[in-house]
């Protein structure tokens, strides 16, 4: 799973929920923007509550924090490190995907793919890595 999307690949990553490395760096990055903390400190690790959890579930769930706190969302901008598999043919599914679960127009979504050019752990195939910056803005409104 990358992004809620089912991307057909031969491994999979390992983790303790089901492992969706880009909705998992978007949950921290809504998280830490809003000043609420990480998704291990919402999630963790040791709470077989956790176990096979539904990355979207978690992104839903800190999302309704942030937005309890009197945050909105200006835009998620977020790059997805793999060599393979290849994150252009899925980007506006997952665009549609993150927007879906968070309520807001997929415009606001920015997802990219980066390869590591052969090299280092990503470029060999080894990892897959996501990072993600939320802009948000206290909504007058509250």
């Amino acid at each position: 799973m990358i992004g809620g999307i089912a991307v057909p690949f031969d491994r999979g990553a390992l983790g303790h929920s089901d492992a969706d490395v880009l909705l998992h760096a978007m949950t921290d990055a809504l998280l830490g923007a809003a000043g609420l903390g990480d998704i291990g400190q919402s999630f963790p690790d040791t709470d077989p509550a956790n176990k096979g959890k539904d990355s979207a579930e978690m992104l839903a769930s800190a999302w309704t924090a942030v937005r309890q706190g009197g945050w909105r969302l200006v835009n998620l901008d977020a790059v997805v490190f793999a060599q393979r598999p290849k994150i252009a043919p899925y980007r506006q599914a997952i665009r549609c995907r993150v927007a879906e679960i968070l309520g807001v127009d997929p415009e606001r979504v920015s997802v990219k793919g980066k390869t590591g050019e052969g090299v280092g752990p990503i470029g060999r195939e080894e990892a897959v890595a996501a990072e993600c910056v939320a802009l948000l803005i206290r909504d007058e409104g509250l």
